[in-house]
């Protein structure tokens, strides 16, 4: 038997799914019949990060099957795996570019470790700033510099610089946090309806549903992803004073457009509440005061767009002390424990084989949409779906020690495509799961910020 054929089992065996099918509203009949979830476990881990993945996906999958009447929704541990981790096997004619930039990951402390994030200029600029550091400094002076620091003292003196800096916890460690029992009742996903508003035909006022992206990363960007690939129309919105990092662009931007309006200027807040006039979904992974001030939050939408879908991630969930605090997956990894429990000695951290707390949480997020819009057709209302890296972990964690550790797959190819893109020839991954005969994006990713703010007319 070769990596690419492996027998399928019962897919209700997938823990996630089985926590997800009441929310989702769909029944294990429904499953059985449309779903194909192979066996394999290609993403290596002491957690069920396999589990995890495979039960997102599927999630995704089911609801696209249902939202496009299709027949079968098939998911491919291998092919999963594939696009878990495409920011490490994604190339760009030839050339692999490093996930972290130097001011990011593990350091020492006098007492511990931190996990740093500094990827982006302005996250590394205040790191920098707030441990009195210049803005060349090499990683080497970082480093030498946070073994004079406490841990904790290093995470709450950069985030008050409002950068991104955790002290790594183990497990027990985290339970005992405030922020860790504050969200501790955080479900997986949430899809509520908020109002009573009249049904929306499907095909009207326009014909493929309108996607409004306002996220950055991964997580947003995956879940919007797999909206476009399902033939929705996205059109991401960034700030143009925070560029995103090109090939993290081309990661997650395939059958996506992308347009920059800087919404401290009138003129272009006005352009975005005619964009969100007519659509149907927005997805927001901005902290809600970020937000609120341009009318973007969630009460001032449901009072004035009554008809749209609002979509919202965040990292640590909008509970707790810690709920308006930046963060990234490898972020929550090193606060929560999963670092110490990916340890290979017990004492230096490690991580998860992909960063799967944020793919995970995008096909939750994409799963609750596409349920979120077929009810709003048939039965009308006002939805807000809800996802948040912090409860994907809090599963992961309560999951315990995998059964099967997992192997890396020896032979990628057969789960990429290759395409020509305006960033030269990219080789990435193929959509994680298929529905019917659909298994492949129209394009890959564009250039960031190339494209007009406004709705195709197709």
């Amino acid at each position: 038997m070769t990596e690419a054929t492996h027998p399928t089992e019962s897919a209700l065996a997938n823990s996630v799914l089985r926590t997800l099918l009441p929310v989702l509203q769909l029944s294990p009949q429904y499953v059985q019949a449309h779903l194909e979830l192979a066996t394999g476990n290609y993403l290596p881990s002491r957690l069920q990060v396999n589990e995890l993945a495979c039960g997102a996906v599927a999630a995704a999958a089911l609801s696209a099957a249902q939202w496009r009447q299709a027949q079968t929704a098939k998911v491919e541990p291998a092919q999963v795996s594939v696009a878990f981790r495409n920011d490490q096997l994604q190339t760009i004619d030839g050339e692999r570019a490093a996930v972290f930039k130097d001011h990011s990951g593990f350091f020492q402390t006098k007492d511990g470790w931190v996990r740093l994030h500094g990827n982006y200029p302005h996250h590394r600029q205040r790191l920098l700033e707030a441990l009195g550091l210049p803005d060349k400094c090499p990683r080497e002076q970082l480093a030498d510099t946070l073994r004079q620091w406490r841990a904790i003292d290093v995470e709450d003196t950069v985030t008050a610089a409002q950068g991104i800096a955790v002290k790594v916890r183990n497990a027990r460690q985290w339970q005992r946090s405030s922020q860790a029992k504050a969200a501790a009742s955080v479900p997986l996903l949430s899809i509520d309806n908020i109002a009573a508003v009249a049904p929306i035909p499907p095909n009207a006022p326009h014909g493929r549903p309108r996607i409004l992206d306002l996220t950055r990363v991964i997580a947003g960007p995956v879940a919007t992803r797999t909206l476009a690939y399902l033939g929705c129309d996205v059109l991401r919105i960034d700030n143009p004073s925070m560029p995103e990092l090109p090939v993290q662009h081309v990661d997650t931007g395939a059958d996506k457009r992308s347009a920059l309006l800087d919404l401290r200027d009138p003129g272009a807040l006005h352009i975005l509440h005619e964009l969100l006039a007519s659509a149907d979904v927005l997805v927001t992974g901005y902290r809600p005061q970020a937000l609120r001030a341009f009318g973007v939050d969630s009460a001032t939408l449901a009072h004035t767009y009554p008809h749209l879908i609002h979509a919202t991630l965040s990292a640590w969930t909008f509970e707790g002390p810690w709920g308006d605090r930046r963060g990234f997956d490898s972020i929550v990894q090193a606060a929560t424990g999963i670092g110490m429990l990916e340890s290979n000695d017990g004492i230096v951290p490690g991580a998860l084989p992909a960063q799967a707390l944020d793919h995970a949480t995008g096909y939750l997020l994409a799963a609750g949409i596409l349920r979120a819009l077929k009810w709003r057709n048939e039965q009308g209302g006002t939805w807000r779906v809800q996802a948040h890296l912090l409860a994907t972990a809090h599963w992961l964690l309560a999951r315990g020690p995998a059964r099967d550790i997992g192997q890396p797959l020896t032979d990628v190819s057969p789960w990429q495509f290759s395409q020509p893109s305006p960033s030269g020839i990219v080789i990435q991954s193929r959509p994680a799961f298929t529905v019917d005969s659909h298994a492949s994006f129209s394009q890959a990713g564009g250039l960031w910020g190339s494209d007009d703010p406004s709705w195709r007319t197709d």
